[in-house]
């Protein structure tokens, strides 16, 4: 922590222990996106419009990033004990049309590739490029009870009317759908997949830097605020298209993260699985101090146990200095928690995990932990990246919030979700 942060948090402690939250807040905030630490009115701050993200950049895939040319040392995250294992990844990493092949879920009509990594001796090259995006993108609108939404559905060419996936893809602060599905190139992946996917998009009324509100309790609950139009706007597309009701899933990047993470402990009914990119536990804030609080240490409270789990898949940088690596550790330990008391079967999950190492061809080296339940079946995936910041793993330049350096997030988010149709 730099001599700049420590004086900022110092101060904010002073305000905060003189009940002067606002303006301690306000410190937090402009210290976490770079500004200088003045007095600020409260007038200047309210939860509508204060980010709760820093400012985002594109990590350029030719040169190192700020944050990620530190030492090794300084920001490497320590990797808990496991066996570890070398696979081929061309073992495991299955196209969407494949596994529902495999599944029975559909007829097997065709055989299909899929633009997934290329592997040699376990280590990994940058990802290909997408396959052109040519089905239709369109603009869409959803109203109910807790107000309206716009967002984007993307069709692919490939669809004639027969039953297909849906992922629902949630974006971070200043970021917008067309915006997001560039960065994380999902769009190219739903093309050659045959699937849709969805970017509901945060209105600047409700965040005026249009971050979903996943720290307020109003938006922690099913059928309630952004959780029920998100919910919506998921049930709209399946009544309007021929939606495989057993492939429905969930992902998103920082607050889209921690709010994919409420939606799946709200609507796990809804879901057969979820995508948490540099997010956060569900229910680990309750306003927006607390959210910066978490989001740079972690919290010291038990994470909320939730009502049953669904498969998870989360990626995070460790030297993200946004949302801190820590989070990966709440969220995992919130559904191992959740799992421990399913009874013995799921009590195994937290013995059956194994460990890759791995390293994409000029770029970051990771580590994926994965764990099993009884029956071998994975239950959750964590995708440590070695020396990445708060970017979407693998992402395209094209788009904010990416590192083209790291494993590619959304090629091994739709082989995790191909793998994984809803329980029950």
């Amino acid at each position: 922590m730099n001599d700049h942060m420590q004086a900022a948090i110092a101060k904010a402690t002073h305000l905060t222990r003189s009940g002067r939250l606002a303006e301690a807040t306000a410190i937090i905030q402009r210290t976490l996106v770079g500004w200088p630490s003045t007095n600020v009115s409260e007038a200047e701050l309210s939860s509508a419009s204060a980010p709760i993200e820093a400012a985002f950049h594109v990590i350029d895939d030719t040169s190192p990033a700020t944050e990620t040319a530190r030492g090794d040392m300084a920001c490497r995250y320590r990797i808990g004990r496991a066996s570890e294992i070398t696979r081929s990844a061309a073992t495991r990493r299955t196209s969407f049309q494949d596994e529902l092949e495999r599944q029975g879920s559909i007829p097997k009509t065709r055989q299909t590739t899929g633009p997934m990594h290329s592997v040699m001796s376990g280590f990994v090259s940058a990802s290909p490029a997408s396959p052109p995006e040519i089905g239709k993108f369109l603009d869409k609108v959803y109203t109910n009870t807790a107000g309206t939404r716009t967002y984007k559905l993307y069709i692919p060419s490939g669809y004639t009317g027969q039953a297909v996936p849906l992922v629902v893809m949630l974006h971070g602060c200043t970021q917008s759908p067309v915006d997001f599905a560039a960065g994380t190139r999902m769009n190219g992946l739903a093309e050659d997949e045959t699937f849709l996917v969805a970017y509901p998009e945060q209105e600047k009324s409700s965040n005026g830097w249009k971050c979903w509100n996943w720290f307020q309790d109003t938006n922690q609950h099913r059928d309630m605020g952004e959780p029920f139009l998100i919910a919506g706007i998921t049930r709209q597309i399946m009544s309007e298209y021929h939606i495989n009701v057993k492939h429905v899933y969930i992902a998103g990047l920082s607050a889209g993260g921690a709010m994919a993470t409420t939606m799946a402990a709200t609507y796990p009914d809804l879901y057969a699985a979820v995508g948490v990119h540099s997010g956060l536990a569900y229910g680990t804030a309750h306003d927006l101090p607390s959210a910066f609080a978490v989001m740079k240490q972690g919290t010291r409270q038990h994470v909320r146990q939730l009502p049953e789990i669904i498969p998870l898949i989360t990626f995070h940088g460790d030297c993200d200095t946004t949302v801190t690596p820590v989070n990966a550790e709440y969220l995992l330990d919130q559904w191992l928690q959740t799992a421990s008391n399913g009874g013995e079967s799921m009590r195994r999950i937290m013995q059956d995990v194994t460990v890759e190492r791995g390293l994409v061809t000029n770029g970051h080296a990771y580590t994926r932990s994965i764990y099993h339940d009884i029956s071998g079946r994975v239950i959750i995936e964590k995708w440590m990246v070695h020396q990445a910041g708060h970017a979407w793993s693998g992402g395209s330049a094209s788009g904010s919030y990416t590192d083209p350096k790291g494993p590619d997030a959304s090629v091994e988010m739709v082989r995790f979700f191909a793998e994984h149709p809803r329980w029950r």
